[in-house]
């Protein structure tokens, strides 16, 4: 591929949000960190938690933050606007470009933008990090139900809660983020799109070793996904894929599970109330019972195909094996 010089780098920007209309953005500080913003392309910059805007209106943010439980702080707005530029610039102020290092750092986005309606596309939003620590992005924009286009994600070694509830509840969220991850860790999935209802199609899950419920709750209630992403893991995990796809009324067919060897809870509740779901292809030889695969297929399609592994002599059928009504073949392969 040969390089673009027209395609614009927006991780050598300073965090800039870029007015819709008129209004006014704020910064509540945690941990009494402070803030500067510009509105000029950074020639000057004031010390402030607030500033008027008018439509079109580019405002730069830097800073030297640093961390509490409760994250670095939260971005609020009266107007909508889109996120773009190095999300990094309020952790090391006008050296922020080339930093990919969270070390240090836990919860350091944790709720930057969490119930902010007013945020219509991140999709330019550059979050560079490579080396993640545990909560660093947890419920960054829980619920910010006007969100269009999320930020890539390029890390592919996780931190436990790193990526938890980052969309949940972003109703207007149609495309998800390529997940390139394959080094996973405790809940790093976990809640992330839940209630995402303009989903319809879930990325790509590549890793094939599993981590303590890292996908559990994760498309819970996406309720216009229709295609499931591969999971191509063979080892599981506890809890791993709990509540995974619950209330996805418009799934059909569940991605094939390859795993030969159930872990405690790793199907519980997975396909729960999933009202259309009406193929499973499982490969488990490992008995179901509420110990690994508890409600994991209620409510599902009243009639539907079942598909066994040849080496599987266990016979449940219910809530917690094969759905009752539904026809059983053996794989050939």
């Amino acid at each position: 591929m040969h390089y673009n010089p027209f395609i614009h780098d927006y991780s050598k920007d300073y965090l800039t949000f870029v007015a819709k209309e008129s209004g006014t953005f704020t910064f509540t500080p945690q941990n009494n960190n402070i803030i500067s913003y510009s509105t000029d392309g950074g020639s000057t910059w004031t010390q402030g938690n607030s500033v008027s805007v008018n439509n079109g209106d580019k405002v730069m943010w830097k800073g030297t933050m640093t961390p509490s439980n409760d994250g670095i702080g939260n971005f609020s707005s009266t107007a909508n606007f889109d996120v773009q530029g190095n999300a990094m610039s309020l952790l090391y102020g006008d050296n922020y470009m080339g930093q990919t290092n969270l070390t240090g750092k836990t919860y350091v986005f944790h709720r930057l933008f969490r119930n902010n309606i007013k945020v219509i596309s991140a999709e330019k939003l550059s979050l560079p990090a490579i080396t993640l620590v545990n909560d660093c992005y947890d419920s960054m924009f829980q619920d910010c139900t006007s969100l269009t286009a999320a930020p890539k994600l390029p890390a592919t070694t996780l931190a436990n809660y790193c990526y938890y509830s980052m969309f949940y509840g972003c109703t207007n969220l149609t495309t998800a983020p390529e997940l390139l991850a394959t080094t996973l860790a405790s809940n790093c999935y976990a809640y992330m799109f839940k209630g995402c209802t303009s989903l319809t199609k879930a990325p790509e899950l590549p890793a094939t070793i599993l981590a303590e419920r890292c996908y559990r709750f994760m498309f819970q209630n996406c309720t216009s996904l229709t295609i499931a992403p591969e999971l191509p893991a063979t080892t599981l995990a506890s809890g791993c894929y709990l509540d995974m796809f619950e209330y996805c009324t418009n799934l059909t067919t569940a991605p094939e599970l390859p795993a030969t060897t159930l872990a405690s809870g790793c199907y519980n509740a997975m396909f729960a109330d999933c009202t259309s779901l009406n193929y499973i292809k499982a490969m488990f030889t490992t008995t179901p019972s509420s110990t690994y695969t508890s409600d994991w297929v209620r409510n599902v399609a009243a009639s539907g195909t079942f598909v066994k592994n040849a080496a599987a002599t266990w016979n449940v059928t219910g809530v917690d094996g094969i759905p009752t009504g539904w026809t059983v073949e053996t794989a050939t392969e």
